[in-house]
């Protein structure tokens, strides 16, 4: 009997990354019936941490580096990534092979007290462990009370079910993946809050040597989303964005044209910048150079020395 190849894919052991990379695993093992997909689970610093990725800690590294050295050490075939979770600049020998179609990349609040942001009272407590949100949350309600929350999605979940917090901001795409799209209380407004760069989608790391591997999941590849995070990721870039500077872009293209918005602010929301730029889908590194160099025009550099 012929023996099924087997495809090794690593992810974190949390239950949101289990669910996204079983949903890389479903689409995989149906475009290739004659393969198998196992998926490895792999503990990270992070999870030992036990807490969810968040721009307040010292870099992004705690939530792959294990991922990545199980890649390099040939232990895995590819790993699942939240996006926004990977650094800027990847290990050397490693690439993004392939970028899913984007999720909802809004943020949103989950809340026992009000239906919306704007109804919640002067005062009101709000969790979050992201200062990207809490810059942009304090500049639109400056009255809220923003506090620091830790532990995975249905840890803050409890949280606020049980009074810790009158409401707490999540990304949608995670609860939406999770089946949980019926705890959302109210989809933030990208006008009041931006998301973080890559927000929403997967990627699919590989070894860059692994060609076949690259050909397995070349399909998974989607062309709009790849375009407009590849311009976020530039803007990035472009203002030396770090873990510690409240900065946000959403890209998005329609008929050819992309048009990219960023944020850039001081942590207390004091001094916040925003523009939308747009130009082909076809450069999107130009595009994410181009909002880049008219914030930095605007005093995006004042701010952003005001953050270290």
């Amino acid at each position: 009997m012929r023996q099924t190849k087997v495809i090794i894919i690593g992810s974190r052991g949390s239950q949101l990354a289990l669910c996204q990379t079983q949903h890389i695993v479903n689409r995989l093992q149906a475009f290739h019936p004659q393969l198998r997909f196992v998926i490895k689970r792999i503990r990270t610093k992070g999870d030992e941490l036990g807490r969810e990725p968040s721009s307040r800690f010292e870099g992004k590294w705690d939530f792959v580096r294990e991922l990545e050295a199980a890649l390099l050490a040939g232990e895995i075939d590819l790993a699942v990534h939240s996006f926004k979770d990977l650094p800027l600049n990847l290990l050397q020998g490693l690439e993004i092979a392939s970028v899913s179609q984007r999720e909802d990349a809004r943020d949103v609040m989950v809340s026992m007290k009000a239906n919306s942001l704007s109804q919640l009272p002067r005062g009101a407590s709000i969790g979050t462990s992201s200062l990207r949100r809490t810059a942009q949350l304090k500049f639109f309600r400056p009255d809220l009370d923003i506090r620091d929350i830790r532990g995975n999605i249905d840890t803050r979940l409890r949280k606020v079910s049980s009074g810790q917090f009158d409401g707490i901001i999540l990304a949608a795409a995670g609860l939406i993946r999770l089946g949980w799209e019926e705890q959302i209380t109210d989809y933030l407004s990208m006008d009041i809050c931006l998301p973080a760069v890559a927000q929403g989608a997967l990627a699919i790391e590989v070894r860059e040597e692994e060609e076949e591997i690259k050909r397995l999941v070349s399909f998974l590849n989607h062309k709009a989303t790849r375009q407009a995070i590849t311009a976020e990721q530039v803007f990035l870039r472009c203002l030396g964005g770090g873990c510690h500077t409240p900065i946000a872009a959403f890209g998005q293209i329609n008929s050819g044209v992309l048009e990219l918005e960023g944020m850039v602010s001081t942590p207390d929301g004091s001094k916040l910048l925003r523009m939308k730029v747009k130009g082909s889908a076809e450069i999107p590194e130009e595009v994410g150079s181009l909002l880049g160099e008219k914030l930095i025009a605007l005093g995006a550099r004042e701010i952003l020395g005001g953050t270290t």
